[in-house]
C-alpha cells in the first residue's frame, strides 16, 4: 500500500528524518555534545537531505530559531525576571507555606490543579517559566524527589494545550472542522479532569522511581535564587516578605489580561471597538510585560528593594536562561527543516491510505506529524485539515470530539525534535534519558488517555 501512496521523494524525507533524529541523540547520549550543536547539525543534516534547495537549507534553520526565539525566548525572559523576584522576595517561600500545609500526599494534586490553572490562558511554555519556582522550592521544602512534583505541573500544563480552548491548537482545530466552542470546551474538561490524574500525580509516583532526582537536580530554578543558599553573601534581602494576596494579585494578572483576550478572539465581532484593546493587551508579551512591572513593586520596592538592586536582579535572571533559550531555539529551527522538507506531508499521505474511523484517524494522522516535525499546533492542524471532509457530516459532539482526538494526537511522545522537550530537560536537570522516561512517557500518556476518553465519550453522546 505504502509504495502506491508515497512518491520517492516521500520515502526519501521520511528516512532523512530518522537518521537525523538518531544523529542528535548519538551527537548527545554518546560524544556528549552541547544540545544546541547537536540540534543545529542534526537541522542541516535534515535540510540538506530531503531536497531543500542548499542555498536555502540555512535560511530554514534560522527561520525556525527565529520564529521560536522571537516569542518563546522574550516569554522565557520575562517569565525568569517574575520567577527571580518571586523567588528572591520571599515569595516562593509564601506560596510553598501555603501549599505544604495538610496532608503530604496531596500536595501532588495541589500542584496540578495550580498548573491548571496557571495553563486555561496560557502556553505551555509560559505556564512552565512561571510555576517552575514555585515547583523547585516546594520540592526543596519537601525533600522528596523532584519528579513527584514536577509530573503534576507538567500535566496540567499541557492537557490544557491540547484539549482546551483557548489555546491555539484547539481553536484552530475547531475553526477547521466548524466544531462548537462551547461543546468542545465542556467535552474537553471531561476529558482533560482525568487525563491529568493519571498522567500527572498518578504517573509522578512511577516516574520518581524511575528518575529519583531531588532538590540537588534542580537545574535552572536553584540559579535563579530558588535557593537561599545559593545566594551570594553580599546579595541584598527583602526586608519582609510579600503578602500571599499580592503573590496571587500578581501571578494572576498576566492570567487575567490573556483570558480576557481569549474571551474576546470567542465572544466579540471582529469589528468591535474593544476587540484591539484586549488583542493588544492579552498577548502573552504585553501581559508577561506588565506582570514583570508589577512585580517589580509587589515583589521588589513593596519588600524593600530599591530600584538599583531590582536592576541587578533583573539582570541575574536572564543569565541562567540563555542556554536554554538558545537549545528551544535550535529545536525550532530542526523542526523546520523537518516541515519544509516535506516530511510532515507524507506522513499525512500514509495515515489518510488507512481509511480508519474520522476519530481514530485524526488521532493517528496528528501522532505521526507531531512525531516527526515536533510541533503540536502543527500536527493538530495538518490532521484537522486532513480529516475535515470526512468529519463533515458529524453530529456537533461528535465533531468536539474528532477536535479532542486531534489534541490527544497532537501530544504524543514529545522528543528531540520539540523545543518544549528542551525546555523541560534544562530546566529540571535532567539528562536526555530521564527526559525521555518522565517527561516523553507522560505526554504519551496524555495521548492514549485522551483518546481512549474520547472513543469512550463517542458511544454515549
Amino acid at each position: 500500500m505504502t509504495a502506491t501512496v508515497l512518491s520517492a521523494h516521500d520515502i526519501q524525507v521520511l528516512v532523512v528524518a530518522a537518521v537525523g533524529i538518531a544523529i542528535i541523540v548519538a551527537l548527545i547520549v554518546g560524544l556528549k555534545l552541547h544540545a544546541f550543536l547537536a540540534l543545529t547539525v542534526g537541522a542541516l543534516f535534515v535540510g540538506v537531505g530531503s531536497g531543500i534547495a542548499p542555498g536555502k537549507v540555512t535560511a530554514s534553520y534560522e527561520n525556525g530559531v527565529g520564529g521560536v526565539l522571537g516569542y518563546v525566548g522574550v516569554l522565557i525572559a520575562l517569565g525568569a525576571m517574575v520567577g527571580k523576584l518571586l523567588a528572591d522576595s520571599g515569595g516562593a517561600d509564601k506560596v510553598v507555606d501555603t501549599l505544604l500545609r495538610g496532608r503530604d500526599g496531596a500536595l501532588p494534586w495541589k500542584m496540578a490543579l495550580i498548573a491548571a490553572i496557571i495553563g486555561i490562558p496560557m502556553f505551555f511554555e509560559i505556564g512552565l517559566v512561571l510555576l517552575i519556582p514555585v515547583v523547585m522550592l516546594a520540592v526543596h521544602r519537601s525533600n522528596g524527589p523532584a519528579m513527584r512534583l514536577g509530573m503534576p505541573a507538567l500535566a496540567g500544563l499541557s492537557v490544557l494545550h491540547g484539549f482546551i480552548p483557548p489555546h491555539p491548537g484547539p481553536l484552530a482545530a475547531i475553526a477547521i472542522l466548524h466544531a462548537n466552542v462551547g461543546v468542545t470546551l465542556a467535552l474537553g474538561l471531561i476529558v482533560a479532569l482525568p487525563a491529568v490524574a493519571i498522567a500527572g500525580p498518578l504517573y509522578g509516583m512511577i516516574a520518581s522511581r524511575l528518575v529519583p532526582i531531588g532538590a540537588a537536580g534542580a537545574g535552572l530554578a536553584v540559579t535563579q535564587g530558588v535557593d537561599a543558599k545559593a545566594a551570594s553573601a553580599d546579595d541584598a534581602r527583602p526586608t519582609h516578605g510579600p503578602s500571599f494576596g499580592a503573590i496571587m494579585a500578581t501571578l494572576m494578572f498576566p492570567l487575567v489580561l490573556m483570558l480576557a483576550k481569549a474571551g474576546a478572539d470567542i465572544g466579540l465581532a471582529p469589528g468591535s471597538p474593544a476587540k484591539p484593546l484586549l488583542d493588544f493587551i492579552g498577548d502573552p508579551v504585553f501581559a508577561l510585560l506588565a506582570a514583570v512591572l508589577l512585580a517589580m513593586v509587589t515583589f521588589g520596592t513593596s519588600v524593600g528593594f530599591t530600584p538599583a538592586v531590582l536592576g541587578k536582579k533583573l539582570g541575574a535572571s536572564l543569565m541562567p536562561v540563555v542556554g536554554v533559550m538558545l537549545i528551544v531555539g535550535a529545536g525550532g529551527g530542526f523542526k523546520q527543516a523537518l516541515v519544509d522538507g516535506g516530511t510532515g506531508a507524507a506522513i499525512a499521505k500514509i495515515a489518510l491510505a488507512a481509511g480508519l474511523s474520522t476519530l481514530l484517524l485524526g488521532w493517528i494522522v496528528a501522532v505521526l506529524i507531531r512525531l516527526a516535525t515536533g510541533s503540536a499546533t502543527v500536527a493538530t492542524v495538518t490532521a484537522a485539515g486532513i480529516v475535515a471532509p470526512l468529519a463533515a457530516g458529524l453530529a456537533p459532539a461528535q465533531l468536539s470530539l474528532v477536535v479532542l482526538a486531534v489534541g490527544a494526537g497532537s501530544l504524543f511522545f514529545s522528543h528531540v525534535n520539540d523545543a518544549g522537550f528542551w525546555l523541560v530537560k534544562e530546566y529540571f536537570g535532567m539528562t536526555v534519558g530521564q527526559t525521555i522516561k518522565t517527561w516523553s512517557m507522560m505526554e504519551t500518556i496524555i495521548s492514549v488517555t485522551g483518546l481512549a476518553l474520547t472513543f469512550g465519550l463517542s458511544l454515549i453522546v
